[in-house]
């Protein structure tokens, strides 16, 4: 029963009582290249130019200027003694009275018709357009030197600004 209590506190007593110690180490750089890698950015820039618009000017408004309604006047007489000229009997009244009324329509329409007048032809202006477009642009930008040592067969690299002549580690040893 003894051995069976002992056995375990021989095995795990040890690791009661373990310890680390750390210490500082310098170790030498074997080589240090600069690196750089290929950066691309996008430049923005205005690209303007100048277009023609078009511009309408809505038409003055008509003016009333009677013109209408004399035409329709002239019109209606000349359709009535027409209508009276063609027409003989009881038909004669009916003639009359449509050759008026087609004589009106007729004269009021070439009337308003003549007076008119067309829209003025578009002018132009000049408008300044603008739009922004991108230049991509790649250059070759410094990263930092790579700096490579060994210690104990283990590859060790450290980035810096400048070439190193040595990588300072700390090297830690539990027992």
């Amino acid at each position: 029963m003894k051995k069976i209590f002992y056995a375990p506190l021989l095995l795990l007593g040890p690791l009661l009582y373990a310890e680390s110690m750390s210490f500082q180490e310098e170790v030498r750089v074997i080589t240090s290249k600069p690196e750089y890698r290929m950066v691309t950015s996008r430049v923005p820039y205005q690209e303007c130019w100048d277009e023609q618009i078009e511009t309408h000017y809505a038409p003055a408004p008509q003016s009333n200027d009677g013109s209408g309604v004399v035409g329709g006047v002239l019109g209606g007489v000349a359709g009535g003694v027409l209508g009276h000229q063609i027409g003989s009997g009881r038909g004669n009244t009916a003639a009359t009275v449509g050759g008026a009324i087609v004589g009106t329509l007729v004269g009021k329409n070439l009337a308003e018709q003549n007076s008119y007048s067309p829209p003025p032809p578009p002018t132009y202006r000049t408008e300044r357009r603008c739009t922004t477009r991108y230049e991509e642009k790649s250059a070759e930008k410094f990263m930092g030197y790579r700096n490579t040592a060994t210690y104990k067969n283990q590859s060790i690299v450290k980035y810096s600004d400048q070439p190193l002549e040595f990588i300072h580690i700390t090297v830690t040893v539990n027992y």
